[in-house]
Parts: C-alpha cells; structure tokens; sequence
C-alpha cells in the first residue's frame, strides 16, 4: 500500500482581523475519505501536535455529509490531534505529499525549512507533489538542488487574486497566492471563482479552491496507480 503525508498547518490566527483560521477542513476531509482506504495516510506538522480548523469552516460545511463524517472518524480525530512532527519524518517513507489549504499555511509552511526540503527530496525522488487552494503557499517557495524554483516553467493553480478578494482577506494576507506563484515562474491558470479547478504537470498537481479537493484527490490517485 503505497503512502501519502498530508502536511498541516499549527498557525491559527488570520492575521490581525482577530478570527482564527487553521486547515479548511474541507479541503482535508474529501481528500482523506476518498483516499484512505486504498492508501496509508500519515499527517504531519511543523510542531507536531494538534492542527488546528478554521472554524469559519466548519460552519460553512455544517451540511456537507464528507466533512461531518471526516469530524465524527476516531481515525481522523487521532490523526489532527496528535500530527507528526515533520522534521522527524524520511521522505523515502512517502510516495506523495500533499498540502491542504485554509489560510494557516500562508502563515507558516510558506516558509518552513522543514517542510519546504521534504518537498524539495519528495519532488526529486520523481514522487507526486500536491496542494491545494492556500496549500501551495507551502510549495510556492521550493527550491530544487539547483536553485530553481520547483515550480518554475509548471502549470500551476492555486487560490485565485479574486477569491482572496471576495472573501475580503487580500489586505490580511502576508502576500497573495497567485502573485507568488507568478512571480517564482509559475504558468498560472484559474477557473471561475469557486468553480473546480485542477492542474496537472508532470508529478506536479494542484486545485484552485476548497471546489477542487475531491477533483484533485482524484488526480493524485491516477498519479499513484
């Protein structure tokens, strides 16, 4: 059974608008559920310990039957509760890595050394690299072993310039998405706002918003079969 390392985020706070923010919790449970019978699944931090959810998330998801499975999963709570710590991990021990969004990694795994060499080794072990709406803040600064940028010259998505402003977060952000991810060389593209979107290149995948998670996981499976 072949292994995939969700990363989480441990940050929690959404800049200086005073609400919290975390993983979308959407964005891991469809991902998780579509995959987790087929695949052994480990989640991992830059702290370890507990991942915190957006709970703006949560509400928006109060009817979605996916995440309220996900919420009530003895196997899934363990697993947020108690993530791993990344630097204790080996990259050799996953076939994929995936990033979900939510506006933590904006924080955090943007610019985690940790985490940003495990992508690097996952990558250059020609395994699958993916993320997901905010989850490619936590690749966007991957640098490869000989200093380019991973994602350079790849078609890309990720959350769009116009979803950050429809949610009225693009002057809290500590930069936006799909600017950096222009200006590391991505090719960027995007659908509608909210419409699913998932990019695919090389061993590369990527989904534009919280829309795109089932999509995607079921790109990432395709990749690892």
């Amino acid at each position: 059974m072949k292994s995939i390392l969700f990363v989480l985020t441990n940050h929690a706070d959404l800049g200086t608008t005073g609400k919290k923010t975390g993983y979308w919790v959407s964005e891991v449970a469809h991902p998780y559920m579509h995959l987790r019978n087929n695949f052994k699944i480990t989640f991992a931090s830059p702290k370890g310990g507990v991942s915190p959810v957006d709970p703006g998330s949560v509400q928006a998801h109060a009817q979605d039957a996916e995440v309220l499975a996900f919420l009530a999963d003895p196997t899934a709570k363990d697993l947020i509760a108690n993530t791993k710590v990344l630097s204790t991990l080996k990259s050799a021990d996953y076939d994929a890595i995936f990033y979900p969004g939510g506006h933590g990694p904006m924080y955090d795994l943007y610019s985690d050394a940790t985490s940003l060499d495990f992508c690097r080794q996952i990558y250059e072990q020609n395994k699958v690299v993916a993320a997901l709406c905010h989850g490619p803040a936590g690749i966007v600064q991957v640098k490869l072993s000989d200093g380019s940028f991973m994602i350079k010259g790849k078609n890309v998505t990720g959350f769009a310039n116009s979803e950050e402003d429809a949610v009225q977060l693009s002057a809290f952000m500590p930069f936006l998405l799909e600017d950096q991810m222009k200006a590391n060389g991505g090719v960027y593209s995007k659908a509608a706002d909210w419409a699913s979107k998932v990019v695919v290149d090389g061993k590369l995948v990527t989904g534009q918003n919280p829309a795109s998670a089932l999509e995607l996981a079921k790109k990432l499976e395709e990749l690892l079969a």
